[in-house]
């Protein structure tokens, strides 16, 4: 017989302002890992690459020295001892170097501070002053949802959010919950604010899904100053925030504004969710074998 009893998470998403400072970055994102634990977060999840400033917005070939193995990254080895301490899930996005080959990563940190692994983004961006491609190669270690002290967690980084093919690997491979640390901002070119159509897409892979999904970003305006190194670009980028957590089918739970830091939080019961996604049908209809196209077979 199935166990009817419930199996409660509290998840958070830190929104947070970056300063060119790491060590102030750090101290604030530890800060504020603290902040969410006091409010009962067991799984806390910060902006993507939170450490610095979004360099990405320029092309500049000093910035490859930010990337470091995961086991020298200063923020994975302080958040480490955190985790440990306050028995918290820690997601920690940073800049990886894997010998010549440079990752967007996210180091999954256990709530005893151990390293479950390390996923590196799939989908790598390529946009006016969003110009990952200049530092990041795509991924190798595909989707991956890992088996935390509070539940399966999956994954994914910031351009991943869009496709909805990411969503479902992870909730094939058993996710309960689904994370999406984020920097994403004004559209420099695209007459648009893209915010709640960002939104939208993920309250729908939560839908589709029927797992919760929860999604940080940064917020505050980040400009770049022309020097030669950078072939004398100047722009800016203003981050938009709007972290949130939705349920499983999609409502949005907890949401936050546009400029304030702030951590959200929302509680899950992992046992009538995964009762749930069987009661629909949704997986048990499925039919892979005509799904070829979308994977280009």
């Amino acid at each position: 017989m199935a166990d009817s009893s419930c199996r409660m998470i509290t998840a958070a998403a830190v929104q947070m302002r970056c300063s060119v400072h790491p060590s102030e970055n750090l101290e604030k994102a530890e800060q504020m890992v603290r902040r969410a634990a006091a409010q009962g977060a067991q799984v806390i999840l910060l902006p993507e690459l939170f450490e610095r400033p979004y360099f990405c917005q320029e092309r500049q070939y000093a910035y490859y020295d930010y990337a470091l193995p995961v086991e020298e990254n200063p923020a994975v080895q302080r958040l480490s001892q955190v985790a440990r301490e306050l028995k918290v899930v820690l997601p920690v996005s940073f800049y990886e170097r894997d010998g010549n080959r440079l990752f967007n990563s996210v180091a999954m940190l256990d709530a005893d501070g151990s390293l479950l692994g390390v996923y590196r983004k799939t989908h790598i961006p390529d946009d006016h002053y969003y110009q990952e491609k200049f530092y990041f190669s795509p991924g190798d270690t595909g989707f991956r949802v890992f088996p935390t002290a509070y539940g399966r967690v999956g994954v994914g980084i910031c351009w991943d959010q869009w496709f909805p093919e990411t969503a479902r690997c992870m909730a094939l491979q058993g996710a309960e919950l689904l994370l999406y640390p984020t920097a994403i901002g004004s559209e420099p070119i695209l007459s648009c604010d893209s915010m709640p159509h960002w939104r939208r897409v993920m309250q729908g892979h939560a839908a589709a899904n029927l797992v919760p999904v929860v999604a940080a970003n940064r917020i505050g305006l980040e400009t770049v100053s022309p020097c030669p190194e950078n072939g004398g670009q100047s722009s800016s980028l203003l981050f938009y925030g709007s972290s949130f957590l939705t349920d499983g089918t999609g409502e949005l739970v907890a949401q936050a504004g546009r400029e304030e830091e702030t951590v959200l939080t929302a509680s899950y019961d992992l046992n009538a969710l995964a009762a749930d996604r069987l009661n629909w049908g949704l997986y048990r209809d499925r039919r892979p074998h005509c799904y070829g196209e979308i994977a280009g077979l």
